[in-house]
């Protein structure tokens, strides 16, 4: 069979099962003795804001300090507290393989809930945007989930802690749906073919890391909850990507802190 027939090798044959030699603990060891690192762990609850709004909204108002003891290379991770729940908020950790690589980071600095909130672009309208929208299963076009399952068509969210997180978010004064997300690692390729596929497959939004975190979650027996923040029609319409007051940050605080609530953490 000549190289054009193969598959390409990210579908190939994988040891999934097999311990990696290069390991989160063994970097975080080492950037901390050339950092100068305090050995601290981070927040029981933590959140991925690959946006960044969270963060910036965070130090503007004066409510975050830098956690000295996060020693990831390439992020900083921002510890406050909201509706008496304490949260490590690492901020534009954009895409699957960045958005895993900090994941693999944070469980192994004593991380036990992740909630990632992403911006995201509506492909099957169900309101008017801006809305969050629980993933409970995200469409596997990214290539890091293959590399922790084997090939699926989806990646999904654990049922039992998604059940309790849509629950818990129920009172608060935003809209928050439920569905399918389609994971790409080509935005500018969301061609109309590709969103058609997409929509086919029942996907109601397009982001770019839900997929990834789920099939991390599931490999390593993590609890991982990945939101849609749906504010846009891909740039389509004038005036899209409006996230609301703070650029949506408030609102997804208050997201994040509830589902934490639901999952036992937090007063």
């Amino acid at each position: 069979m000549s190289d054009s027939q193969q598959p390409p090798t990210i579908l190939g044959p994988k040891r999934h099962g097999s311990s990696s030699v290069f390991r989160p603990e063994n970097l975080l060891r080492e950037a901390r003795r050339q950092l100068g690192l305090p050995d601290e762990s981070v927040p029981a609850v933590c959140a991925l804001d690959p946006d960044g709004d969270i963060v910036r909204a965070l130090r503007a108002a004066g409510r975050s300090h830098r956690a000295a003891g996060w020693a990831c290379y390439h992020t900083e991770m921002d510890l406050t507290e909201q509706d008496g729940v304490s949260i490590g908020v690492v901020g534009l950790a954009v895409g699957a393989p960045f958005a895993v690589l900090v994941a693999e980071q944070l469980f192994a600095s004593g991380c036990r809930l992740l909630v990632s909130v992403t911006s995201a672009g509506q492909i099957t309208p169900v309101g008017p945007t801006p809305y969050f929208m629980l993933i409970d299963r995200a469409l596997r076009d990214e290539g890091t989930s293959f590399h922790y399952l084997p090939p699926t068509t989806f990646a999904d969210a654990d049922a039992a802690l998604a059940d309790r997180a849509i629950a818990s978010v129920s009172a608060l004064p935003v809209t928050v749906h439920r569905g399918v997300a389609w994971t790409t690692d080509a935005p500018y390729r969301e061609t109309e073919d590709a969103i058609a596929a997409a929509c086919a497959h029942g996907a109601l939004a397009v982001e770019m890391e839900a997929a990834a975190l789920y099939a991390f979650a599931a490999a390593r027996r993590r609890a991982v909850l990945c939101f849609a923040h749906v504010t846009n029609q891909m740039a389509r319409i004038e005036g899209d990507f409006e996230k609301g007051d703070d650029a949506g940050a408030r609102d997804a605080l208050a997201l994040i802190a509830a589902v934490a609530r639901g999952a036992g953490f937090g007063t």
